[in-house]
């Protein structure tokens, strides 16, 4: 009898297992209660953490009490509470634990580091670039510690060199970090986050010359202005660097009196990320609009997202 129902279960994880290999989406799909998941950019709270009336440490339990979201995305220059330059906080280990115990306690997942600043990766100075490599490892190991899958950077060069030549500059940066990123289970993943990072080829471009399975992209609904008045079509863009994503940013504004946000059809660009790419995990709120306040311009674009994941279920 024991024999039987190991041979069966045997025989059906192998079946389960083939089928993951196969066709990784569907089987996602198949085994999640819902379309996609919804987490909480810190960006979307900027304002509140710059002026003093939310501090980074209390960032997972506003997301959980104050909006009903458990997954968290840090951006690293919020992180300003630990008495210390913020471009350091990553090194302090017992304020990183810290961290990781609240979100822990509160049931809270965080899913990444948005990291800002720590010097240009595609830098047409090879020690510059090096340099620039080396001050994201603090955020990989800060990443690490408290769970993250990823952590988010930009892909910026010399605006004077050729996009060509930028293109392997920021790939060459992009591969060493992503070695070494490796190494702690963690992806790197690249924003278009304005210049030529909002170019959904050129972007693509740079992920096919590093190569590298933990190396992709962050798609953001709204950061598609590459500069002198361009802009590319966002829908066209978040469809090109799907490929290639680990996370997406549903970047909100403006809301019409309908509910839904004036600068992007939702259901359409989530049919383009759920649907066309199969993508099923977390779509992080990061609401940027100045006409609502930062709680209820968070609370609409949840709404929003609500609306949108209720018609892909039905």
């Amino acid at each position: 009898m024991t024999h039987m129902t190991s041979r069966r279960e045997f025989l059906a994880t192998s079946a389960g297992l083939a089928m993951a290999a196969m066709f990784p989406s569907l089987t996602l799909a198949q085994g999640s209660k819902e379309p996609f998941k919804i987490s909480l950019a810190e960006w979307s709270l900027h304002k509140a953490i710059n002026g003093g009336q939310l501090k980074n440490r209390e960032f997972a339990r506003a997301a959980k009490e104050d909006y009903g979201i458990d997954g968290i995305e840090y951006v690293n220059q919020l992180w300003k509470d630990n008495g210390q330059p913020w471009m350091e906080s990553a090194k302090d280990k017992s304020y990183v634990t810290e961290l990781k115990k609240r979100a822990d306690d509160l049931g809270v997942k965080t899913l990444l580091i948005m990291c800002d600043n720590p010097g240009q990766l595609g830098d047409s100075d090879e020690a510059k670039r090096i340099t620039a490599v080396e001050s994201h490892y603090a955020w990989v190991e800060a990443a690490k510690e408290l769970g993250c899958h990823s952590i988010r950077v930009n892909a910026r060069s010399n605006t004077k060199l050729t996009p060509e030549e930028q293109q392997k500059l920021v790939a060459d940066g992009l591969r060493r970090l992503s070695e070494f990123a490796a190494k702690h289970g963690l992806n790197v993943i690249v924003e278009n986050h304005g210049g030529l990072s909002s170019d959904g080829q050129w972007l693509t471009g740079v992920m096919k010359l590093v190569d590298r399975k933990n190396c992709g992209t962050l798609p953001d609904f709204g950061n598609f202005r590459i500069g002198e008045g361009k802009e590319y079509d966002r829908y066209q863009g978040v469809d090109e660097l799907m490929a290639f994503a680990k996370a997406v940013s549903a970047k909100s504004h403006d809301f019409d009196d309908q509910g839904n946000e004036t600068h992007t059809d939702y259901f359409k660009i989530m049919d383009i990320v759920v649907k066309k790419h199969g993508y099923h995990g977390y779509c992080g709120i990061e609401y940027e609009g100045s006409k609502l306040s930062e709680p209820e311009g968070i609370k609409a674009t949840k709404r929003l997202l609500e609306r949108v994941r209720e018609k892909m279920s039905a």
